[in-house]
C-alpha cells in the first residue's frame, strides 16, 4: 500500500476571471485539453497564467496505457475545422508559445501526422510570431509520418518516453521502447529541431534505470528531458510504488548535468508541458 499524497504534490482550486476566460476560449473554439482529459495537477496554475495545452483528434484514444486518465475507446471521425480553431485559440489567448498534444490514433493511416502539422501551419498563418511545441504519439515509428512533422517545422518536437525499458510492458503494452527512442532519433537526424522528453518516476523503476533512460534519450539526440512524479488518477490505474523525496529530484537533477543535459525541468509535479517555454 502506498503512502499518502505528499503535501508537495498537491495544488490549491484557483477560480479567476483569467481561469474563466481560458476555459470560455477553449469552449468557444469546441476545443479539448489535456489539462482536462488527463487531470493535470497544474492546471490551474496555468489557467491562471492564461495558457492550456491543446489536446487534438478528439478525447478517446485507441490505446490504453495503464497510468493515463484519458479514455480508449473507439475515436470519432477528425474534426477537418480543429486546425482552424486552435489557431483561433492560441490568437485569442495570446499565446506566445503553444503546446499541441493528441491522444493515439492508430486507426489513422499516418497517425494523425497531417492533422499536427495542419494545426502548425494554421497557426503560422494567423500568428506569425507564436512558437509551436507538439507532442505527439509514436506513430508506430513511420517514417513518412515522421516527415511529414519534420516539413511542418515545429519549434519543438516532443515524445515521451514515460518510462524505463523494464516497465514498458506493464505501463505502455501497446507501445516500444526502442520505437520511442527511435522516433526522437529520427527527427533529431533529419531535422534541427529541438527535439524533447519526459518520463515519469514512482512506478517501480531503479535509480539504475532512470539512469539508463537519461543515457539512451541523451544517444538519441535528445535536447530536452523533463522529470516528474507518477500520481494515480483513479483506482483503475497503476499504484504508485513509491513517492519520490525533493533530495532524490535534485540528485536526479545532478544526473541530467551529467549525462549532458542543458535544458530540463525535474521537480515533483514537472509535466512534458508545464512551463514549456520556460525550456527553450
Amino acid at each position: 500500500m502506498h503512502s499518502r499524497l505528499p503535501e508537495y504534490l498537491k495544488r490549491p482550486i484557483i477560480d479567476t476571471d483569467k481561469t474563466r476566460t481560458v476555459r470560455r476560449i477553449l469552449k468557444t473554439n469546441c476545443l479539448n485539453t489535456v489539462c482536462e482529459n488527463a487531470r493535470c495537477p497544474n492546471k490551474n496554475e496555468c489557467y491562471t497564467k492564461h495558457t492550456a495545452t491543446f489536446l487534438i483528434m478528439g478525447n478517446t484514444c485507441t490505446r490504453n496505457c495503464r497510468y493515463c486518465n484519458i479514455a480508449c475507446q473507439k475515436p470519432e471521425p477528425l474534426d477537418i475545422e480543429e486546425p482552424s480553431h486552435i489557431a483561433r485559440a492560441v490568437k485569442d489567448l495570446g499565446l506566445k508559445y503553444a503546446v499541441i498534444t493528441s491522444v493515439t490514433r492508430d486507426d489513422l493511416p499516418d497517425g494523425g501526422a497531417e492533422h499536427f502539422a495542419n494545426c502548425i501551419y494554421e497557426i503560422r498563418k494567423l500568428c506569425s510570431d507564436t512558437k509551436v511545441e507538439i507532442l505527439t504519439p509514436d506513430f508506430k515509428g513511420d517514417k513518412n509520418s515522421l516527415d511529414i512533422i519534420i516539413k511542418a517545422h515545429p519549434d519543438v518536437f516532443n515524445h515521451n518516453i514515460e518510462t524505463v525499458k523494464a516497465l514498458f510492458k506493464t505501463v505502455r503494452p501497446q507501445g516500444n521502447y526502442d520505437c520511442s527512442v527511435d522516433v526522437l532519433k529520427y527527427v533529431k537526424e533529419n531535422s534541427n529541431i529541438l527535439t524533447k522528453s519526459g518520463l515519469m518516476i514512482g512506478l517501480g523503476e531503479t535509480f539504475e534505470q532512470i539512469e539508463q533512460t537519461f543515457y539512451d534519450l541523451k544517444s538519441a539526440g535528445c535536447d530536452i528531458l523533463t522529470v516528474g512524479q507518477y500520481i494515480q488518477p483513479s483506482k483503475e490505474h497503476l499504484e504508485v510504488s513509491k513517492y519520490y523525496t525533493l533530495e532524490e529530484y535534485d540528485k536526479l537533477k545532478l544526473l541530467a548535468q551529467k549525462i549532458g543535459f542543458n535544458h530540463y525541468k525535474i521537480e515533483p509535479l514537472a509535466r512534458s508541458s508545464y512551463m514549456a517555454s520556460e525550456l527553450i
